[in-house]
């Protein structure tokens, strides 16, 4: 299989033809590999593969397809995880497959290789000191947004038509509308972290995958959601398949259109005319569009949020510190993470509680909200996508405050709905004047991804997004 066959298809169309027996596990793993030696140079994606071989006789709905792994919280037996950390490079070497990771397998996918993130995952671009920056297919000397950026950029350039990803703050959403690919955020416990996190960054980390198509984004979150035994909770699973809602048109939605997000910002320029372009086409699909955005008490959030991170964030530093020896510093550390492990390491059980206190009040106060509406609609992104070295995870100026500050500047229409625990899905539906990628994000209430999903694939029809490729492709080099 030629690399321009296989770009062509996404993951359900490729897991299709090794059923047929058209081609076979092998092929796709070596086309994968093909794309990474041909574009992974340019992007620095992929940081390490894996020697896996596709089983014999696959099985499930991705049965052989190639894969890729986020270098962060989730885990595969025998196979490294670095964090983007100096603190943990090549010490860690999970010795089981996480839940989520043997979900992964069960439902056919052979992992190939580890994606890029930042380091601890505490940044919105994906620029390590360990391994350096991944570049945006789309524009090489840009950001391809973060964490889940290496992940993001893979799947743009065609080298998996499907890589995990996880989010905090919006490191599926953020990467997914900086490369121009589909990043649904799913509910609070619908898919699983455990054995080793219960709820990761105190229930604000989800994770899941990013895709080209919805039907994959959909067909993946069948295959992986449900509890895990020993989960602290369980939510009411789906009255039917993902799979079968891409397949059905919306009901008329009362959709909410906001322009406005955290700390002031404001979508401007092209990134408010692409709202307003969007807003407008749901309107022509039937849907009932107006402006409204949800009302909460947002200096709360931040107090909380900041606690969540921050605390997160040290325990983890500390864990890692004590199971190889190493010391947090400069030597071991980006100047941002020593700096918010240091904010941590101050924190009180008083902090964690009021944290606590003021997130359920922010829950609680935009909850009613999608009482009202179905879904909002808002740019993932409020400003166009930005220069590598733009958000500088190393930047010795910054104390606690001003690095938190400055994520959440860039994070400002996603961050909310990972503390309300709803789902959120950023779609490429548009581009701005450059070319680039301009990505849109779709909250609804608290367990409706089958919303999310069946308006998902209606504006994958009504503004197709498949045409589209990145300057630096598979398909193209």
């Amino acid at each position: 299989m030629n690399l321009d066959d296989y770009a062509r298809y996404d993951g359900l169309g490729l897991a299709a033809l090794v059923r047929r027996g058209e081609v076979s596990a092998a092929e796709l793993a070596a086309a994968a590999r093909l794309g990474i030696e041909k574009v992974n140079p340019t992007l620095n994606a992929v940081i390490g593969e894996i020697d896996a071989q596709p089983p014999a006789s696959a099985t499930g709905p991705f049965a052989g397809l190639p894969f890729l792994i986020k270098d962060l919280v989730m885990h595969a037996e025998g196979v490294r995880c670095d964090m983007g950390s100096r603190l943990v490079d090549n010490s860690f070497v999970s010795p089981h497959d996480t839940e989520l990771m043997r979900r992964f397998k069960a439902a056919g996918f052979v992992a190939i290789g580890r994606t890029n993130t930042p380091e601890f995952g505490f940044a919105s671009t994906t620029e390590p000191v360990l391994y350096g920056p991944t570049r945006n297919p789309w524009n090489v000397e840009r950001s391809p947004g973060g964490s889940s950026g290496g992940s993001c950029a893979a799947v743009a350039a065609g080298i998996v038509p499907i890589a995990h990803a996880n989010d905090g703050g919006g490191s599926i959403r953020i990467p997914a509308a900086m490369c121009g690919v589909v990043g649904l955020k799913p509910t609070r416990g619908r898919t699983p972290t455990g054995p080793e996190f219960g709820q990761p960054l105190h229930g604000l980390g989800i994770e899941h995958v990013v895709t080209r198509t919805v039907r994959d984004c959909a067909a993946v979150l069948d295959s992986v959601q449900g509890p895990g035994i020993g989960d602290p909770f369980i939510i009411p699973p789906p009255p039917r398949s993902y799979a079968s809602e891409t397949a059905a048109a919306p009901s008329r939605l009362r959709i909410a259109v906001s322009l406005a997000g955290m700390k002031g910002a404001r979508a401007k320029g092209e990134v408010r005319e692409a709202v307003m372009r969007v807003a407008r086409e749901l309107e022509s699909l039937g849907h009932e569009v107006s402006e409204a955005s949800p009302d909460y008490d947002e200096e709360m959030f931040h107090r909380a949020n900041i606690v969540y991170w921050c605390g997160f964030l040290a325990a983890g530093v500390l864990g890692t510190a004590q199971l190889n020896g190493r010391k947090p510093s400069l030597e071991t550390l980006e100047a941002t993470t020593l700096a918010c492990y240091e904010y941590g390491l101050g924190l009180k059980l008083v902090d964690l509680e009021m944290a606590d206190a003021f997130a359920n009040i922010v829950c609680r106060s935009v909850a009613p909200f999608f009482n009202a509406y179905d879904v909002l609609l808002t740019p993932t992104l409020g400003e166009q996508t930005v220069a590598l070295g733009h958000i500088d995870a190393n930047d010795a100026s910054l104390d606690a405050q001003g690095w938190y500050d400055r994520l959440f500047n860039h994070a400002a229409y996603t961050a909310l709905y990972n503390m309300t625990g709803q789902p959120a899905i950023s779609l490429p539906l548009t581009t701005d004047s450059e070319g680039m990628p301009l990505g849109m994000q779709f909250v609804s209430r608290f367990g409706a991804e089958d919303i999310l999903l069946r308006l998902a694939a209606q504006l994958e029809q009504a503004l197709p997004w498949a045409g589209r490729h990145p300057a630096v492709h598979v398909g193209s080099v």
